[in-house]
C-alpha cells in the first residue's frame, strides 16, 4: 500500500470544522424528521475508528447521537439470539447510533480467536444480510465503514500506544495478537465482505494510513449519503436579567472553592517570557 502524503494541519482543521458544522445540521434534520441512523465502524485494531468517531460526535448532542461499544457478552447474553443485544441498542425516532465495533465481532475476532463455533459463524454469515435488510426495510439509514490500515502502520501505532501513558489503556493482549494473526484476520475480512457486502447495506472502505485524511473522508462520505436538509431554527431570545430585589450572596468564606492552580501556570508563563527577553 502506497502511503498518501500527510494532510496539512491547517487544511485538516479548516475542513473538519466545516464538516462538523454540517453534522450539526444533519442532527437537527434527524430530530425534526424522526430519522434513524445507524453507523457501523469496523476495521483492524489501531485503524483509526475511535478517533474518527470522536470527531463525528464532538459537537453533537449526546442525547441524539450516542456511541455503543458493547463489552464481552454475559453468560445470559451468550444464550440469546446473537443479534438480540444489538437490537436493544438500535435508535428510536430522532436518534443516531454509532457502533464502535458491532455484530461483526462474530465475523472477525470471534472467528479468528475461536470464540464461536463454525456452526455459529456460518449462521451469522447467513443471518447478517437478512438482519440488515430488515433494518433498512424498516426505514433505518444503515452505513457500514471498514477502516483499512497496513501491517506496518498498525505496528507503528501499537508501538506509539505502548510508549504513551495516556493511551496505554488502548493496548491489550488481544490487540497484539492481531499482529501474529494478520493473515487470519485478512481471510476473515475477505469472507465477511463476500457474504455481507449487499446492495441494501454495502461496505465502504476507508483508507486509514493517514488518520487526518481518513477522518475527513469518512465524515464527508457519511454526510453525502444522508438526505438531510438545512433547517432554520427559531432561536429563542436571551432575556435581560431582572434586577434583584433583596437577594444577597452569602460570604465566600462559607464555601469550599477549588484551588486556583491555573494562576500558577499564568505566573510561570510570565516568568518564562521574562527570562527569554533577558537572554536576548
Amino acid at each position: 500500500m502506497t502511503k498518501p502524503p500527510k494532510l496539512s494541519k491547517k487544511a485538516y482543521e479548516t475542513e473538519l470544522l466545516r464538516l462538523q458544522a454540517e453534522l450539526v445540521k444533519m442532527q437537527q434534520w434527524v430530530v425534526a424528521t424522526g430519522a434513524r441512523i445507524v453507523v457501523v465502524m469496523e476495521g483492524r485494531d489501531a485503524a483509526g475508528k475511535g478517533s474518527a468517531i470522536k470527531r463525528i460526535t464532538q459537537y453533537l448532542n449526546p442525547r441524539v447521537c450516542r456511541i455503543e461499544a458493547l463489552p464481552k457478552p454475559t453468560e445470559r447474553e451468550q444464550t440469546q439470539w446473537y443479534f438480540q443485544r444489538y437490537v436493544e441498542k438500535l435508535p428510536a425516532a430522532g436518534e443516531i447510533v454509532i457502533f464502535d465495533r458491532s455484530w461483526y465481532n462474530r465475523a472477525g475476532v470471534e472467528r479468528v480467536m475461536g470464540f464461536c463455533t463454525t456452526e455459529e459463524y456460518r449462521r451469522f454469515l447467513h443471518q447478517a444480510p437478512i438482519f440488515e435488510r430488515l433494518l433498512v426495510e424498516d426505514g433505518i439509514l444503515l452505513r457500514k465503514y471498514w477502516f483499512s490500515v497496513s501491517d506496518e502502520e498498525q505496528h507503528a501505532r501499537f508501538e506509539s500506544r505502548r510508549n504513551d501513558p495516556l493511551r496505554q489503556w488502548k493496548l491489550s493482549p488481544m490487540d497484539l495478537e492481531s499482529i501474529t494473526k494478520w493473515e487470519d484476520y485478512s481471510r476473515a475480512k475477505d469472507e465477511m465482505f463476500i457474504h455481507t457486502d449487499i446492495p441494501t447495506a454495502p461496505w465502504y472502505t476507508v483508507e486509514s494510513e493517514d488518520k487526518k485524511r481518513s477522518r475527513i473522508n469518512v465524515i464527508a462520505h457519511l454526510l453525502s449519503t444522508i438526505p438531510y436538509e438545512h433547517l432554520e431554527r427559531d432561536l429563542p431570545e436571551v432575556p435581560e436579567r431582572p434586577e434583584s430585589d433583596d437577594y444577597e450572596r452569602p460570604p465566600r468564606e462559607e464555601f469550599r472553592y477549588v484551588p486556583d492552580v491555573a494562576a500558577k501556570l499564568e505566573k510561570s508563563a510570565k516568568k518564562n517570557k521574562k527570562d527569554k527577553k533577558q537572554k536576548k
